[in-house]
């Protein structure tokens, strides 16, 4: 039996009118659809996609939120075991990732795995939640000769990064907003920066100015940093 292709399908930001029409040709050819659950109950990928599969067979795919990377590494593993045993069955699967696959997604590990094994796995870009968020600002993320650094602010100090040349997207910043704009502050970049939550998705809420911000935001927040400002 000829083994089966998995695509990892980026779905976007969350508005459902950012599909791209890639995405929901495959997502309607699969026999399969993988959805990313992350023990919560909450699918976000699948309720951007849901109007298009209907009556398509499920596969959950535990991906905790953890960074024990020994639990990852695993959960990975468990993962990339279905999905084969799917493929082994001639069957086309589509997995589900919000955004693009190729940036910061968990659906990259899995992707790796499987590919390894000798499967064929397809990537199939999705648009960026950054991209998204400067649409929506109606702002540039750079021009001319500007540089762009896209940093994820829950997993690390960013220190290192305000200093650099470069306007700045910090992604999933919601965990470490209070010291983002505290250190944003200290390096005379906190007027310079926007913040938009859950943008595409139901609760969306737009800060052009971060300082104006209340403390608390959600995971998925995204905040854009003009290095220069408006001085030009």
């Amino acid at each position: 039996m000829t083994k089966g292709t998995l695509y990892g399908i980026g779905v976007g930001p969350g508005d459902k009118e950012l599909l791209t029409v890639k995405a929901v040709r495959l997502l309607q050819e699969a026999d399969i659809i993988a959805v990313p659950d992350k023990g919560s109950g909450e699918k976000t990928a699948y309720h951007i996609v849901q109007d298009y599969i209907a009556g398509k067979p499920i596969l959950p795919c535990v991906t905790p939120m953890v960074r024990d990377q020994q639990a990852l590494d695993a959960a990975h593993g468990v993962i990339a075991d279905a999905l084969c045993a799917q493929l082994d069955q001639g069957k086309t699967v589509a997995f589900i990732t919000l955004g693009d696959p190729t940036v910061y997604s968990t659906y990259l590990y899995i992707h790796r795995r499987v590919a390894q094994r000798g499967y064929k796995a397809v990537l199939v870009p999705g648009v960026p939640s950054f991209c998204a968020v400067a649409a929506r600002l109606g702002q540039s993320l750079c021009e001319g000769s500007e540089r762009l650094l896209i940093v994820p602010a829950s997993h690390k100090d960013v220190e290192d990064c305000l200093d650099v040349d470069a306007n700045l997207v910090f992604m999933k910043a919601g965990r470490e907003i209070g010291t983002l704009r505290q250190k944003l502050q200290e390096h005379g970049l906190l007027e310079h920066a926007s913040l938009v939550a859950n943008c595409g998705m139901e609760g969306e809420e737009v800060w052009e100015r971060f300082a104006d911000m209340p403390e608390d935001t959600g995971y998925f927040s995204v905040v854009l940093v003009k290095h220069r400002g408006d001085e030009e």
